[in-house]
């Protein structure tokens, strides 16, 4: 049976784990958030290094995956490399969509909607350097937008004022054209599409990464058969929400069971 891990600081990737089971529907797949490092902004990269690293010690000491998915662009930037050195099976990593994204424009003028860290790792710099090179691109490192989206994944009243004043920066006009393209470099950001959408100055396309994540996952397991049935999906959070009720009713909305504690040794 093959076993997939998702990985995520908090709920965002839920967006990617949407995409992946219906990639691969019969594997059995485990879906981890480290809440109780949730957000990975707010912390020191040595920080996140040692706690990405304590989680899947602690994920492939229950139930070894067959392939590891690190659906967060902050923890992709600074501990693929670590995790690959540190465990046999492969790892799908999430950077920002920069490529179809200069690939798709019309106006040439493309926004990176990201967290701080991922506006300031090189490798977001690289992306540009060797994708969109002849396109004006704009980083937008919102500080609020993925806590905001939490909160409204959780059911609580958020200020739609301030995912306004989040996004804005991301919305150019400059010589007569305007930005016609948004990559959502974080997997919370597709959660609350329909808030971004509404709140927009003007209609743009948003680039979701976790299709292409999910190819990605696909293709690499072409060679692993899955069950005829549908996969099993268990849930794991390394804090227990405070409002388990509200926890639960939103994660019976992705058909997923109550989240597990996984422990970690930090």
């Amino acid at each position: 049976m093959t076993h997939i891990v998702v990985f995520d600081s908090g709920l965002g990737g839920l967006s990617v784990l949407k995409e992946v089971r219906r990639a691969r529907p019969g594997a059995d797949i485990t879906y981890v958030a480290d809440t109780g490092g949730f957000p990975y902004g707010a912390l020191s990269e040595q920080e996140v290094v040692r706690r990405v690293l304590a989680t899947f010690e602690g994920v492939a000491a229950r139930r070894a995956p067959d392939l590891a998915v690190i659906a967060c662009n902050t923890a992709s930037t600074l501990v693929l490399p670590f995790l690959r050195a540190s465990h046999a099976f492969p790892f799908v990593g999430t950077v920002p969509a920069i490529k179809p994204a200069a690939a798709g424009t019309k106006t040439g003028l493309v926004s990176v909607l990201a967290t701080p860290g991922t506006v300031k790792r090189d490798y977001t710099q690289a992306l540009i350097a060797t994708y969109a090179a002849n396109v004006d691109v704009t980083l937008v490192g919102a500080t609020g937008l993925a806590a905001l989206a939490e909160a409204a994944m959780r059911g609580e009243s958020v200020d739609e004022q301030a995912i306004r004043a989040e996004i804005a920066p991301a919305f150019v006009e400059k010589g007569g054209k305007r930005t016609d393209t948004v990559v959502l470099a974080c997997t919370h950001y597709p959660l609350v599409l329909n808030h971004l959408e509404r709140l927009a100055p003007w209609p743009v396309a948003w680039i979701d990464p976790a299709p292409a994540i999910a190819r990605r996952v696909a293709s690499l397991l072409a060679d692993r058969p899955d069950q005829p049935a549908a996969g099993k999906t268990v849930v794991l959070f390394t804090a227990m929400p405070a409002n388990a009720e509200t926890m639960t009713a939103l994660l019976d909305r992705f058909a997923l069971s109550s989240p597990e504690a996984l422990a970690l040794r930090v």
